[in-house]
């Protein structure tokens, strides 16, 4: 099944064209790319070097970058830069590409439709591939009730949307949110997001009625499932009141914040509260969706059923699509003209959208996020052993992370970008997170080999003994 994936190709030579000023390999991307990590500059590169230069003329300095190389070519498990080098990718995107780089039966559905037409926005001139889309979600998103589906263009605008609907649906105005949480870069999903800096620093006033409730996080605050629930239930009933909450949104997994894994119990408790007192469970589930946690999406691993659910990411194999899938008579309270948008839902994302998800169902993805995450945890646990500043192993699937702390198990942001910058000269490419900035996560794209990803995490034991 994963021989196209994991089979170790000999490396080759890349002819090269102009692209303006800079010289470019001509590169193959998808599987086809050798699984290899290949270093044959220095990182970054003369070509990389130029590009930054000419980044930094024309691109707005609140854009960073996190690796100093610029992308020619991606499949299968690695990247490879405009200077030849091959990097392993443990990023995927932020858990974009989950079916891999230009997946065959992503690109044959874009090129298809780009051929067919472009544009028409569906709320003008509607179009097959969005209702495929939203039927599909209807059928895959937890619980065997009716659903509706909206599409938009990026997990922020999701839960957007969501909130809307939720207040519409209910006629109430507060909103909870959990800390370490992250739910965008809006002036709304700011308001949700916990996280300061650099997401939320010098942007404000954000929007109102919006409220923080305590995360089970069971590393920090030693308490079950159940007793976290009660603790944050019990905050949401004296500081707002039920009768005003129109909505709790929790990511089922937190991402940005951490990956914390909430203690067993604590979803299901707050969706039964929820349930009981006519406020929407809206799970975000726009970084641990389609695949990336062994489950096709990550409420599952509970049982737990949202009345909405936001999906973004992982949906169309790297093209731009969101959206919002819930119960019929929450989705479908809003008045006519209420949701939309001119991009929301574009022919050529919903194209890839159900390439990407022919791919999820013929390579058993779901199989293939809980094989990684077996060698993950286990490359990890030996690592811990020989470690006491791994103070945490956590996550599910394909979503793991080791959270670093110092003697004293505090939070150890200095020794956690040391350990991603050795990476990231070295060709590995790792992601921090962390309310504290002391998490390394890994995302492979579930298309990565073993062999691959093993060598991956050897970088990080190196990076650790470095330091």
């Amino acid at each position: 099944m994963y021989s196209s994936y994991m089979r170790r190709r000999p490396a080759r030579s890349y002819s090269c064209r102009m692209s303006m000023t800079i010289d470019a390999p001509t590169l193959q991307g998808g599987p086809s790319l050798p699984q290899e990590r290949r270093l044959v500059t220095s990182i970054p590169g003369p070509k990389s070097e130029a590009l930054i230069a000419r980044k930094q003329a024309a691109v707005s300095a609140g854009v960073g970058t996190m690796m100093p190389v610029y992308a020619a070519a991606a499949g299968g498990g690695v990247i490879v830069d405009v200077d030849g080098n091959s990097l392993i990718d443990l990023g995927s995107g932020i858990a974009v590409t989950n079916v891999g780089n230009a997946d065959p039966h992503v690109t044959a559905a874009v090129i298809e439709q780009v051929q067919r037409f472009t544009h028409t926005c569906f709320t003008i001139t509607p179009y097959d591939g969005y209702v495929e889309v939203a039927e599909a979600l209807n059928r895959l998103t937890p619980g065997d009730h009716a659903k509706r589906t909206a599409l938009f263009n990026s997990g922020a605008e999701a839960v957007e949307n969501a909130i809307k609907i939720a207040r519409y649906y209910t006629g109430k105005s507060a909103v909870v949110a959990f800390d370490h949480g992250y739910h965008g870069r809006t002036n709304l999903t700011m308001a949700l997001t916990a996280k300061a800096m650099p997401y939320k620093a010098g942007f404000g006033p954000f929007a109102p009625d919006v409220y923080r409730a305590p995360m089970s996080y069971p590393y920090r605050d030693g308490l079950s499932g159940a007793e976290a629930a009660e603790r944050a239930i019990h905050m949401m009933d004296r500081q707002i009141g039920v009768d005003r909450i129109a909505a709790i949104i929790i990511e089922p997994i937190q991402g940005e914040g951490g990956f914390v894994v909430p203690a067993e119990g604590f979803l299901p408790a707050l969706q039964k509260w929820a349930n009981a007192n006519n406020v929407v469970f809206i799970a975000d589930e726009v970084q641990t969706g389609f695949a990336r946690t062994g489950q096709m999406f990550a409420s599952e691993h509970e049982g737990v059923v949202p009345d909405l659910i936001t999906l973004a990411k992982g949906i169309a194999g790297g093209l731009p699509l969101a959206a919002v899938t819930g119960k019929a008579e929450i989705m479908d309270a809003p008045h006519a003209g209420g949701l939309g948008g001119t991009y929301g839902g574009n022919p050529i994302a919903t194209a890839a959208a159900l390439g990407a998800l022919q791919a999820y169902d013929e390579h058993d993805l779901l199989a293939r996020a809980l094989e990684l995450e077996g060698i993950i945890r286990h490359e990890l646990t030996a690592l811990q052993s020989t470690d006491a500043r791994i103070g945490d192993i956590r996550g599910r699937g394909a979503m793991m992370a080791i959270e670093l702390v110092d003697a004293n198990g505090k939070p150890d942001a200095a020794l956690t970008g040391k350990v991603a910058k050795h990476c990231h000269v070295n060709g590995v490419i790792v992601l921090t997170c962390g309310t504290d900035g002391n998490v390394i996560r890994l995302l492979p794209p579930l298309s990565i080999g073993d062999d691959l990803l093993r060598e991956g995490i050897s970088v990080i034991a190196e990076a650790l003994a470095a330091n």
